[in-house]
């Protein structure tokens, strides 16, 4: 039988005598809030549910080291300490990882990252001869405001921070990235492997247009009846949201709305005091942190998504939207477009055109067919970001590393 070029890649079996042995090494797991930690999560659950022994290794929410077993993942919790400059971040103390890896005798070590946990990681991995497939979310705009570099400093930090993610993700026998953007990034960084992109993937049974109203859904997640804009990420820097509470006095003029924020962050307060500042204090919610499974009624209460980030290798936020039939306005700005079709399923602005982002919100708030043709465009686009999919692909390769 011969198969399409566009037919899905099937995952090889596991190995007869015993499971395929994961070992996963990331900074970032939950409970910390970033889409590095999320997928990371997903991506352990996934591989574990679909019959793989996963390990994960990362740093310890709590400060001590500890092992726990959570939906069929063992968990190896590094000792970590916190980050100065930011209240509730830790990081894992530097550690060689050989004893750990000796112990769980891993097929394949996948590294989410090049800092501590990713670097020692693929350090013990080479030195005991497992092989290591990479995976990259990184971006230097999503510390530079962590670490507090002047701008004057930022072009030469971001060139240092590259070299030093060069050298480690060298090392590894396969590298991926969440889309084809990113990966041309690395390459235009000065990177010279090849780099597979394979979606983060969302869950699409989770994530699809709901069956209760919009205002059923508005009182459940306790917002006011009117339409309503939404964010959901981290409430920092590289989101730009200060762009999105200026362009809401804007929409006003035509439309009764609202913007609601979901997430934490070092911004809140800020984006509070400029809101009450032009005067639409009482059209800004600050839902705050809302747990993973309570995110669709979040969606479902929501007539468009905004994300005006300038930093997203493929925005999990952006996808889940689309996947719930929501239009989208977002930056033109890295893997954003791969996401947002003009005209087909919503809009993209030059960021820092407030005016440009209010013309686009207002023009969908205005015309709920038009947000229902947009809608059923997110979806098809988000059909094709099966969680399962991308977990079949890396099952894939870890196969033909090893």
């Amino acid at each position: 039988m011969v198969m399409s070029a566009s037919a899905p890649q099937l995952a090889p079996a596991l190995p007869a005598t015993r499971p395929r042995r994961v070992l996963i090494g990331t900074d970032t797991y939950p409970p910390d809030v970033n889409g590095a930690a999320y997928f990371t999560h997903r991506l352990a659950c996934g591989l574990a549910a679909r019959g793989n022994e996963v390990h994960v290794v990362c740093a310890s929410d709590e400060g001590p080291a500890r092992t726990e077993h959570v939906e069929g993942v063992t968990v190896h919790r590094l000792r970590s300490a916190p980050v100065l400059v930011h209240p509730t971040m830790r990081v894992s103390v530097p550690t060689r990882l050989d004893r750990l890896i000796g112990a769980i005798a891993p097929d394949v070590v996948h590294v989410q990252g090049h800092f501590v946990v990713g670097r020692a990681a693929v350090s013990a991995s080479r030195r005991a001869g497992i092989p290591v497939v990479a995976t990259n979310h990184f971006m230097p705009d999503n510390l530079f405001q962590f670490a507090h570099i002047p701008d004057r400093l930022r072009n030469r930090a971001g060139a240092l921070a590259w070299r030093d993610f060069n050298r480690v993700f060298s090392r590894a026998d396969r590298v991926t990235t969440p889309t084809r953007i990113a990966a041309g990034l690395l390459s235009d960084k000065g990177f010279g492997a090849p780099v597979e992109p394979i979606s983060c993937g969302i869950d699409l049974a989770r994530f699809q247009p709901g069956t209760a109203s919009k205002a059923q859904a508005r009182e459940t997640v306790g917002l006011p009846e009117r339409d309503t804009i939404l964010f959901v990420g981290r409430l920092d820097e590289e989101k730009r949201l200060d762009e999105l509470v200026r362009a809401l006095p804007h929409v006003l003029n035509g439309t009764d709305a609202q913007v609601a924020l979901v997430g934490t962050g070092g911004r809140r307060s800020a984006l509070e005091r400029m809101a009450h500042r032009i005067g639409v204090g009482d059209r800004v919610t600050f839902l705050g942190f809302v747990p993973d499974e309570t995110l669709p009624a979040v969606y479902a209460a929501a007539d468009v998504f905004a994300m005006p980030g300038v930093a997203e290798l493929q925005s999990i936020a952006t996808l889940e939207a689309m996947a719930t039939g929501l239009p989208v306005v977002a930056a033109d700005a890295m893997a954003l477009p791969h996401l947002v079709h003009p005209g087909e399923n919503g809009h993209l602005f030059r960021p820092g055109d407030v005016l440009g982002l209010a013309r686009h919100l207002s023009e969908l708030l205005a015309s709920p067919a038009l947000r229902a043709v947009m809608g059923a465009a997110s979806r098809r686009i988000a059909l094709a970001h099966d969680h399962q999919a991308s977990l079949a692909r890396f099952e894939a390769i870890y196969r033909e590393v090893a």
